[in-house]
């Protein structure tokens, strides 16, 4: 396509484009930047609270009529955990984990990021952490880093040994920060207690990817940035970003 002259990525990772490159043959791509923040850091806790109170779990049980047959008024089978106090440490402290940070201390929890960003800029209620101290030290560790050669299978089986096993795992950021056998494993020998993640390797994924029969696994299909309101926002700024081009000004450009 040598007329090509500009990629308008409708997201906001943009490696599905060689940027390097697009740039050597002078292709601006633009990308989409912050329009589904609230609504990814939104299933980032659908995750951990289904995971902890287990509410699809116990509707399903309900609709199954093992409250009626209870003899108790509360029925129960499953540990359910607080959050409050636990620790969460969050892998990358942009945009959508800054806002995940902001929930998590509204439900009283002690917030940890492993961040580029010095201590000092940081509000007080998050601490920095080293990245495998982050693993070995809190009780759910979520990932809002991009992909990069350096994160590609971050979360490897070495450091999956570092965490608890009462500890759980989110993933609504990118599939390959995680290599999905070592999780599998960990998962299926008790290593770790959960996994939430809305995102994996290949998408839809092979029926034979292991984390669909992993113990403890849930999954939901890409679906964290899917909000109606982020999605409007999305065609917004998708229109936004040709005009701008068209008009010679191009903005959120990510091949400079």
């Amino acid at each position: 396509m040598p007329a090509l002259k500009y990629i308008g990525v409708l997201a906001t990772g943009y490696n599905v484009v060689d940027v390097a490159a697009a740039k050597e043959r002078g292709i601006v791509v633009t990308n989409i930047p912050a329009y589904s923040t609230s609504s990814v850091a939104q299933m980032v806790f659908a995750h951990i609270l289904n995971i902890t109170q287990r509410v699809g779990y116990y509707s399903e049980e309900v609709h199954k009529g093992r409250w009626t047959q209870s003899a108790d008024f509360c029925f129960r089978d499953t540990p359910l955990i607080a959050l409050r106090d636990k620790k969460i440490g969050l892998i990358g402290l942009g945009n959508t984990g800054y806002t995940t940070a902001r929930i998590a201390i509204g439900f009283g929890m002690q917030v940890y990021a492993f961040t580029s960003k010095s201590p000092f800029q940081l509000p007080p209620e998050i601490k920095k952490k080293e990245l495998d101290e982050l693993f070995s030290e809190c009780d759910i560790v979520s990932l809002h880093c991009p992909l990069t050669e350096e994160t590609r299978g971050l979360v490897n089986a070495r450091r999956l040994a570092l965490m608890k096993p009462t500890s759980i795992l989110i993933n609504t950021g990118r599939g390959p920060l995680v290599n999905e056998q070592d999780l599998a494993d960990a998962l299926n020998s008790g290593k770790i207690y959960a996994a939430g993640v809305d995102v994996l390797s290949t998408e839809p994924p092979r029926a034979d990817n292991p984390l669909l029969t992993a113990k403890n696994c849930y999954i939901t299909p890409h679906i964290a940035w899917a909000t109606t309101a982020a999605r409007e926002r999305l065609i917004n700024l998708a229109v936004g970003n040709l005009q701008a081009y068209i008009n010679g000004k191009p903005e959120n450009v990510v091949s400079k």
